[in-house]
């Protein structure tokens, strides 16, 4: 058991999916993984373990943000043992190219968090995603049938800031595709602890094509099998 994890050693499997919204754990739960048993309510942050098309797999919401994203990850990697950690949530589209309802595959992400102040690097750190499970996820995306973009996102602080469609104009410029809250500290933390990590995203909204709507209750529930399918999926074809 950890500072926020309840779990018992071996209850969390080494292939974990991690949204940030505790409600859809407990949905991907229900819908998608057999036989699978809570090992965490602590905080409300719910954590599962069951079998996916009869491989052992785990899912754990993680909240919104790096500070949450990476206690949860930390603790995952470094206690529990995890490997491979798909982060499953939604993003805000920053490139014309990519529409609300499309999947966003994280090759990396560009920050504006102060998450790496306290390494005191002498230099930038590069956040990236796992070449295996960039390549994975979009070539299953394509067998799938899937809308989804491959590239670089951003991982802010803050959700509510000023000047958004100019700050997203700018990021895109140097082919940003979109915006979200956690990437970094996955990337990040993944790097440190030798595991494989991935981002993928539901866009939601868009702030390159203002005129487009934000995704309706009912289309989030289509985009969201989806983006959940091809996470697991994704999860199931790698090796450890």
């Amino acid at each position: 058991m950890s500072m926020h994890i309840q779990a018992k050693e071996g209850e969390i499997a080494e292939k974990i999916l991690l949204p940030g919204d505790p409600l859809r754990a407990k949905y991907i739960r229900e819908r998608y993984l057999e036989g699978a048993v809570c090992f965490n309510e602590i905080r409300g942050m719910y954590g599962y373990t069951g079998t996916y098309k009869g491989q052992r797999m785990s899912v754990m919401a993680t909240g919104m943000g790096v500070p949450s994203i990476s206690i949860y990850a930390q603790e995952l990697m470094a206690e529990y043992g995890c490997r491979v950690l798909i982060r499953t949530g939604t993003a805000g589209s920053y490139s014309r190219e990519v529409h609300v309802g499309d999947l966003v595959i994280s090759t990396g992400t560009c920050y504006t968090t102060s998450i790496m102040d306290y390494a005191h690097l002498p230099g930038t750190y590069a956040p990236v995603a796992d070449f295996e499970l960039v390549h994975t996820a979009t070539e299953l995306a394509k067998k799938m049938g899937i809308s989804a973009k491959t590239g670089l996102t951003v991982c802010n602080d803050l959700l509510y800031f000023d000047n958004k469609t100019r700050i997203a104009k700018q990021w895109n410029e140097y082919g940003v595709l979109a915006s979200e809250m956690e990437g970094a500290a996955l990337y990040i933390l993944a790097s440190k602890h030798r595991a494989k990590a991935l981002t993928i995203m539901n866009v939601s909204n868009s702030f390159a094509i203002p005129e487009e709507e934000p995704l309706s209750r009912e289309r989030r529930e289509k985009e969201l099998d989806d983006l959940i399918t091809l996470g697991l999926e994704t999860l199931l074809a790698t090796e450890i």
